[in-house]
């Protein structure tokens, strides 16, 4: 249909999408841990920046003090959410990567 950089360029961008789909559903089953607090909250996400799981150490639990367990969590979620989207940009970016060498004008990679 398309010859020359063009079809190329379509040919590229029809493999990607095909991986794509791929490389999503399998980063949707990596796991992410973070811990904050000297390890006082631990979470794990996945790769869709959703937490699984919390751990939460007792000794942080004081009914006197709850403004530091909340900090604690809300610091734990955005480190995971944080970290969990750095690895999905790294791993899409190694799929879109082969459009980078394509040299299409005015799209710059």
């Amino acid at each position: 249909m398309f010859d020359g950089p063009m079809g190329d360029l379509l040919k590229k961008a029809q493999e990607v999408s095909q991986n794509m789909q791929e490389k999503q559903e399998e980063l949707a089953k990596k796991l992410i841990d973070v811990s904050v607090g000297g390890e006082m909250v631990k979470m794990t996400f996945n790769g869709k920046q959703e937490a699984i799981s919390i751990q939460i150490d007792p000794e942080v639990i004081d009914p006197e003090d709850i403004d530091t367990l909340q900090d604690l969590i809300l610091s734990a979620v955005n480190e995971g959410v944080r970290q969990s989207q750095k690895v999905v940009q790294e791993e899409l970016g190694k799929q879109l990567g082969g459009l980078a060498g394509m040299n299409i004008p005015g799209i710059n990679m």
